[in-house]
């Protein structure tokens, strides 16, 4: 792998991509990578780190074959040298700190430079924030820190403001539908992803693999159409749609399964010291939770369309428009508040209630 194929894992983030290749030759100790997931952070991570790996700064090169290793093994993200760390819950932990900075003050295995990615770094509790400032004010002088973020809390602009700051925004409908179409999707589909994906390429990819994605866009899509005001048809409608959220797993579920296969074969070839499977269980169990939330988001999206373009309607017709665009204000805060991890069925029914028949 070449540097411009490393390069190339990053998609349609040309501007960080040439931020963060003008930093190489003299790199800060920390890094702060500012988007939402699936808009090319951690892709940006790995090359980053397989290009440091490989000797494009000022400590000098590797041989030819030791550089096609090093950018090989960090955009798998199997490289020794490159350190992954993710809170276990919802929340970045002391106890993951203190794992930061053990890792930190490690001498890299293979490479001149340590690479230590943590993600969520917006999660932080105020005593985990607090640990990682001192370690990233004092950092260990072969370590680089890549702080991975969706945004930047109040309480955390003191950490950012020790932080080289790039920001990777949500992708464009027409970079994630032209990815889909290099990945050899038909232009068609690839736009109904792209829609559905809501600016993540990885979302999208999972989504092509999944046959009921135009039965659950329907299904929201005629939500409004069946409220009559009633809590018995909100009851109806709510347990059909967590019940295609259930069934939208199967995708990822198929992958995980195959994930844990593969592990058990290196766990018997190699023994299961060393394996990684609570990393790995641990990661499944969140994009599991990442999946809920992005289908309910792309579920009240299609909902809040619906409230949209009946109010173009009704205004084009010269009628009132302000129940509509009360229910897509409602929507609206219904969506933001998914980030407290809340109750699915309650959310459901409250929003419904409240929302006219369209």
């Amino acid at each position: 792998m070449n540097d411009e194929d490393l390069w190339a894992t990053v998609v349609g983030q040309d501007a960080a991509v040439s931020l963060l290749r003008s930093t190489l030759v003299a790199p800060v100790h920390a890094f702060l990578f500012v988007g939402p997931p699936g808009a090319g952070r951690a892709e940006a991570a790995r090359a980053f780190a397989g290009a440091l790996f490989a000797g494009n700064g000022s400590d000098g090169e590797p041989d030819a074959e030791g550089a096609v290793r090093h950018r090989r093994l960090a955009a798998a993200g199997q490289h020794p040298d490159l350190v992954r760390v993710e809170p276990d819950g919802r929340a970045l932990l002391v106890a993951d700190t203190e794992r930061i900075t053990l890792e930190g003050w490690r001498s890299p295995v293979e490479a001149r430079r340590k690479v230590i990615v943590v993600d969520r770094f917006d999660t932080a509790e105020p005593e985990a924030a607090a640990s990682l400032l001192k370690t990233i004010e004092e950092p260990p002088a072969t370590t680089i820190f890549v702080l991975l973020a969706e945004e930047v809390p109040a309480e955390h602009v003191t950490i950012a403001s020790r932080c080289f700051r790039v920001d990777f925004p949500p992708l464009a409908d027409e970079v994630v539908a032209a990815a889909m179409v290099a990945d050899g999707m038909d232009a068609e589909r690839a736009a109904v992803l792209a829609d559905a994906a809501a600016g993540s390429i990885h979302r999208a990819r999972l989504l092509a693999e999944d046959p009921a994605l135009h039965g659950r866009r329907n299904a929201w899509h005629s939500v409004p159409s069946r409220l009559n005001g009633s809590g018995a048809a909100v009851a109806v409608i709510v347990e059909e749609l967590r019940a295609m959220i259930d069934g939208a797993q199967a995708p990822l579920a198929t992958r995980h399964e195959e994930e844990l296969a593969a592990l058990a074969e290196r766990e018997e070839a190699f023994g299961s010291r060393g394996s990684g499977r609570s990393e790995l269980v641990g990661r499944q169990k969140r994009e599991l939770r990442r999946l809920r939330d992005d289908e309910l988001r792309f579920g009240l999206a299609t909902l809040s369309r619906v409230y949209r373009d009946s109010a173009l309607t009704a205004s084009e017709a010269g009628l009132p428009v302000d129940a509509a665009m009360d229910a897509t204000a409602r929507i609206t805060g219904a969506t933001g508040d998914l980030v407290r991890n809340p109750n699915e069925i309650l959310l459901l029914q409250a929003l419904l209630l409240d929302l006219p028949m369209a």
